[in-house]
């Protein structure tokens, strides 16, 4: 090969290398405009790939997040007003956002938050992100590598129960991403209307997904209708599960061996853990060589449970007036959270009244 055409090939070469590295992660097959209705609940899969929960459209869509900021969240990290900056950023005030989901970006520790614009099924969605210094950036969503799945047999746009609240607003409350696997809580148009599907990725379909009920120990009763409001994947005895809470506020174990399309699965309560409350988001961590749940709630705080005997708790069938089973340590100064996620293995990202700030695990 003569010296001039080995250096007309090197922009070709370049070229490629450069394409190559911006190549979108696997499974993402379309690009353009995902055409989000909503933005829910949030969770990271495979590298750079975000998931992110669109209730209103009845569908998962498949997220590449591109390149992340260079200055990631530390354990000093502390944003305060974070709802009023997302807020002037989508060019509105703080008081017609809301903030549905928080996830850090595993390994870049850059925070996603999934916000919606007005109120109501119209409101306008947007995923924002956050690096170290506070800056605060939407991420484009006009053009971009994607894929989307829809859900099977949710509820009807406009359906509500019988207080009037959306059933379509709780078609996706929480979602998980273990073993290439996508885990979705949340309700479906059927009579046994609590589910938990499993989606693979990349996608091919989604089926119905199991329906899943629970012996509802404050209100002595078994439970169908009510969907799981957060979850985490957890290893019981050494068995996948799915560690579910729910409203008033049981905490439930689903085997995911069980979780298959078409089954209706009855879950174990391991602890009740008082009622006139829900649960909002949880996490699962490990110190000391122990793992425990960090649990936010509405009216009882920030919950540290330990499942050092979760396998050997008896499952609770019968009423009970406030607690039982698993026991809790509130965490004082930790009130009012309304977002959680892990940041890294020492401690986590959260948001409470408006200021996002990172914390050592307790």
């Amino acid at each position: 090969m003569s010296r001039v055409l080995r250096f007309c090939c090197l922009p070709a070469i370049v070229l490629a290398l450069a394409a190559a590295a911006q190549a979108a992660p696997a499974g993402l097959d379309q690009n353009g405009k995902p055409d989000l209705k909503s933005a829910g609940a949030l969770a990271f899969g495979p590298k750079g790939v975000l998931f992110v929960g669109d209730p209103q459209g009845a569908q998962i869509v498949a997220i590449d997040v591109g390149t992340a900021p260079k200055d990631p969240i530390g354990g000093n990290f502390k944003l305060e007003g974070a709802d009023q900056k997302i807020a002037a950023l989508l060019g509105t005030k703080a008081d017609d956002i809301t903030i549905n989901d928080v996830a850090v970006e595993p390994g870049t520790n850059i925070a996603y938050v999934s916000v919606a614009r007005g109120k109501g099924p119209s409101a306008e969605p947007a995923i924002v992100r956050i690096d170290g210094k506070g800056n605060v950036t939407t991420l484009p969503l006009d053009k971009v590598a994607y894929a989307k799945v829809a859900l099977a047999n949710a509820p009807a746009a406009g359906a509500t129960d019988k207080k009037g609240q959306s059933l379509r607003s709780g078609v996706i409350t929480d979602l998980a991403f273990v073993d290439g696997k996508l885990f979705i809580a949340g309700l479906s148009n059927e009579e046994f209307a609590s589910k938990l599907r499993s989606i693979e990725f990349p996608f091919k379909g989604a089926d119905t997904g199991a329906s899943v009920e629970i012996f509802h120990t404050n209100h002595n009763a078994v439970e169908t209708r009510s969907p799981v409001r957060t979850f985490v994947p957890f290893n019981v005895g050494g068995q996948p599960q799915i560690l579910a809470a729910y409203t008033c506020t049981p905490l439930v174990t689903f085997p995911v061996a069980d979780l298959k399309a078409g089954q209706k699965v009855h879950g174990k309560t391991v602890a009740e853990l008082g009622n006139r409350n829900q649960p909002i988001d949880m996490i699962v961590y490990e110190k000391d060589g122990k793992q425990f749940l960090l649990l936010s709630n509405s009216a009882r705080g920030m919950m540290k449970i330990s499942t050092e005997n979760i396998d050997k708790q008896p499952a609770l069938e019968t009423k009970v007036p406030d607690k039982a089973g698993l026991t809790y340590e509130t965490i004082q100064g930790l009130e009012n959270v309304d977002q959680l996620d892990k940041l890294g293995n020492a401690n986590a990202l959260v948001l409470s009244k408006g200021t996002l700030s990172a914390i050592a695990l307790p």
